[in-house]
């Protein structure tokens, strides 16, 4: 389960222009906005490193400082450079600890290798990497965890076996989410060409018995002389 919150300070700031967010992320900053929970939104930047390692610390919910007001929130949404990874902007959603919210967190697949069906050559394709929850905010886990070890060949694995963490609702459809299967070892595909040119030709590069070579005259009858 998620830890305490994890602190983080902001400094609040006035919406600028484009040119005043891109002087803010070459001072290493990056701007953002809090929202929700009844109160006005407020804009801010944050240092760009602490708020890496703020988002990297176990648990989902964060202690944000703006001045003398803390406030507990969770990280709405995020955009990244496409090239780079930069963290370019952060959306952050007030939250009460009592009371349950939505949140989408990894499902992590333990035991394949283990797997009977994936030892004897099977592969397993997991198809669902995120999962719907609604949980106490402080509650959050990191991700899910299910062990696949059981699996055999041409085994589907759906969110039902899926043993959630207590304090914990799954919000997708149990019967009908997918999350794993085992397919059959893939058989080598025969070149249908490769099997008939053998069958002609012979194994050892010669013409198959009572076949002449390709291109060639049948050998003709030897004629007696006198």
């Amino acid at each position: 389960m998620a830890t305490q919150p994890t602190k983080l300070s902001l400094s609040p700031r006035e919406p600028g222009s484009s040119r005043a967010t891109r002087r803010l992320r070459r001072e290493g900053r990056v701007p953002g906005i809090i929202y929700g929970g009844g109160a006005d939104p407020v804009a801010f930047d944050v240092d760009e490193r602490l708020l890496r390692h703020a988002l990297a610390a176990s648990g989902a919910v964060l202690e944000l400082a703006i001045g003398s007001d803390t406030t507990p929130a969770v990280l709405k949404d995020a955009h990244y450079h496409p090239v780079r990874g930069q963290t370019l902007h952060v959306d952050f959603l007030r939250v009460r600890l009592d009371v349950a919210i939505s949140a989408t967190v990894m499902l992590d697949l333990v035991g394949v290798e283990e797997a009977p069906g994936v030892v004897e050559g099977g592969v397993l394709s997991q198809e669902t990497r995120e999962v719907n929850i609604e949980a106490l905010p402080g509650d959050i886990p990191d991700s899910i965890t299910h062990d696949v070890s059981g699996m055999q060949i041409n085994d589907t694995l759906t969110l039902s076996a899926v043993t959630a963490p207590a304090g914990i609702t799954l919000l997708d459809d149990l019967e009908e989410t997918v999350i794993a299967t085992i397919t059959p070892p893939t058989a080598e595909p025969v070149d249908e060409d490769i099997e008939t040119e053998t069958a002609l030709v012979g194994e050892d590069g010669e013409p198959a018995e009572g076949e002449a070579a390709e291109g060639g005259d049948a050998p003709e009858a030897a004629s007696d002389e006198s």
